[in-house]
Formats: structure tokens, C-alpha cells, sequence
């Protein structure tokens, strides 16, 4: 018996010329908002905050160590499910913006857990605002990694540039590819 992917037979949506450039010119524009961004902290990250907030309070139900994960775990999923959807449907603008923010995501975790040891972030909390606890401080404790804090924060960081770039030159080749395939 063969397990197939009920979608890969299917199309990917083609991108119209006004749809891909629109497109194009809004990714460029946000990839140099972010090379120039000094803060680590994009707008689209205030978004990311309330997921990030929200999955404390979702997977605190399961425990304290879950909880803690859970800001980040549900920072990432959103996009990644979002992302999942959208390529099952080959859904070629849904599945490109979900997968982009996705990797954008990577951009703001990286700044939380290069703030591990300093601690000079602001922090937000659900609960009680005189316990806040930084999860990075907490997690890369536990796992005896407090000291490496900058250099994986760097490592998050470089392939959250690198799944937005390749998610940006998938956009194109799609775009081109079709175009290609049309002319045939």
C-alpha cells in the first residue's frame, strides 16, 4: 500500500502579474524594514506578543514547564498551522504569508532569547505582574544552556532571514514557473 499526499496531484493557485508584483514590492519592503530595524521588535511583533501571551495561558493548563513553553510553541504554530493549511490547498499567497511570518516569528524569539542573562526586555504577563518570569531565562536554565543565550539567539535568528528569504524566491519561482508553463 503507497501513502499519497491527497493534495500533490493538485495546482498550486497561479499569482496574476499585479498580484506577484504587489506581492514582491510588500515582502522586499518588510525584509528592509526589518535589516533596518535596530530594536528587535517589528510592528507585526505586537501581533506575535498577544500569540505569544496567549499560549502561556492556553498550555499553562498542562503544567508549569508546558506553560512556559507554551508562548513561544504557540508563536510558532499559529503561522506553521496557517502555513500547513495553505500548502494542503495549495493556496499559493495564504501558504507564502503564513510560512514568511512564520520565519518573522523566528526574528522576535531570537531578540527574547538573546535577552536570556541581561534581562532588560520589558516583559508582559497574564497573571500577577509582580511574579513575570523571563521564559528564556527559565528554559535555557533548565537545560544548562543560560550562557549560550546570544549565540543560539543568533542561530534562531539567521534562520528565521533564511525561511523568509527562501520563502520570498519560492513566491518567485511559483510566479515564473507558471508564467513559464502558460507560454508552453
Amino acid at each position: 500500500m503507497t501513502w499519497r499526499f491527497a493534495q500533490e496531484d493538485a495546482q498550486w493557485t497561479p499569482l496574476s502579474r499585479p498580484v506577484f508584483f504587489a506581492s514582491a514590492i510588500f515582502y522586499v519592503a518588510f525584509l528592509l524594514y526589518a535589516l533596518a530595524d535596530k530594536s528587535g521588535f517589528l510592528f507585526i511583533d505586537n501581533a506575535n506578543l498577544v500569540v505569544h501571551e496567549g499560549g502561556h495561558a492556553l498550555f499553562g493548563w498542562f503544567g508549569r514547564t508546558i506553560g512556559i513553553m507554551g508562548g513561544t510553541l504557540l508563536q510558532w504554530l499559529v503561522p506553521a498551522l496557517l502555513a500547513a493549511y495553505f500548502f494542503y490547498h495549495r493556496q499559493t499567497s495564504g501558504f507564502v504569508f503564513s510560512a514568511f511570518f512564520f520565519f518573522e516569528n523566528f526574528l522576535y524569539t531570537a531578540t527574547y532569547m538573546a535577552d536570556a542573562r541581561a534581562q532588560d526586555l520589558p516583559l508582559v504577563s497574564l497573571g500577577d505582574s509582580d511574579y513575570v518570569e523571563h521564559d528564556w531565562n527559565t528554559m535555557f536554565g533548565w537545560w544548562g544552556l543560560l550562557n549560550y543565550d546570544t549565540r543560539i539567539a543568533g542561530f534562531v535568528r539567521f534562520l528565521g532571514w533564511m525561511g523568509m528569504l527562501t520563502i520570498v524566491g519560492w513566491l518567485a519561482f511559483r510566479y515564473y514557473e507558471t508564467r513559464r508553463a502558460a507560454q508552453a
